[in-house]
């Protein structure tokens, strides 16, 4: 219970949520029968979706300017700064949401272009309904990986993968979701176990190779120390770290 209320306090996840609750209604009063086939669909294309997201997207090479800076530092920066965080767990709406409506626009364009019956329906099972719930279960095994809970068989082997991006190699293991390994594996990004015995620890992981103590990261900590409940020492913690 206390997960849940955790992830459904935010807006993001509530958002989400209230997405995929739509889409299973729509599903069921008007899409056809045949559709419901599409959903697993949705789940991989969510799944690679996360992956290029997290390795291309929220991996960017640090902005030079502070206020793009900024505004990686919400997304992903801040959440390796301080991986407990509860604040920097989740994915900030402004990123989530356009996204979806990019991916839904995206799938009913294509499916009504090459003349596929109930093109908006198809859109509705692949990214409404296979996407947003994969997304959400995404959330779940991201913020259960932090926590210092008691976790499932599956919980516990995304947390020890996940835990070699955050604290063994950032430029390795870029999924999150059980299964998604399989595409860390195709594109080279794994840490396999006897490479993981020779390897070491990337330098500045904490920042992504960036230095404690740049200019950019001590402004971004001081601009929402307040908007994520950083102490002063926690701040200070992280430019010496």
């Amino acid at each position: 219970m206390k997960r849940l209320k955790l992830m459904f306090s935010h807006f993001s996840v509530v958002s989400m949520g209230l997405v995929a609750l739509l889409g299973l209604v729509i599903m069921i009063v008007h899409a056809p029968g045949w559709a419901w086939l599409l959903v697993p669909f949705g789940v991989l294309a969510q799944m690679l979706n996360e992956y290029n997201l997290h390795r291309f997207v929220f991996h960017l090479p640090p902005p030079k300017q502070q206020w793009a800076f900024n505004l990686l530092y919400q997304v992903h920066y801040g959440h390796h700064d301080f991986p407990t965080n509860h604040g920097l767990f989740f994915v900030p709406p402004w990123v989530a949401l356009p996204v979806l409506g990019f991916n839904f626009a995206a799938v009913w364009a294509i499916a009504a272009l090459v003349g596929l019956p109930a093109a908006f329906d198809i859109a509705v099972a692949i990214v409404l309904v296979g996407g947003v719930l994969t997304f959400m279960a995404y959330e779940w095994f991201h913020m259960t990986a932090h926590l210092p809970v008691a976790k499932t068989r599956v919980e516990r082997h995304v947390t020890t993968l996940h835990n070699q991006h955050h604290f063994r190699d950032f430029s390795k293991w870029f999924h999150v979701s059980p299964g998604g390994e399989v595409i860390d594996r195709a594109m080279h990004t794994a840490i396999d176990r006897d490479d993981l015995k020779n390897k070491q620890r990337a330098e500045f992981i904490r920042t992504l190779g960036m230095r404690p103590d740049d200019g950019r990261l001590v402004r971004a900590r001081a601009r929402f120390a307040g908007k994520y409940g950083l102490t002063e020492d926690e701040i200070a913690r992280a430019a010496r770290a």
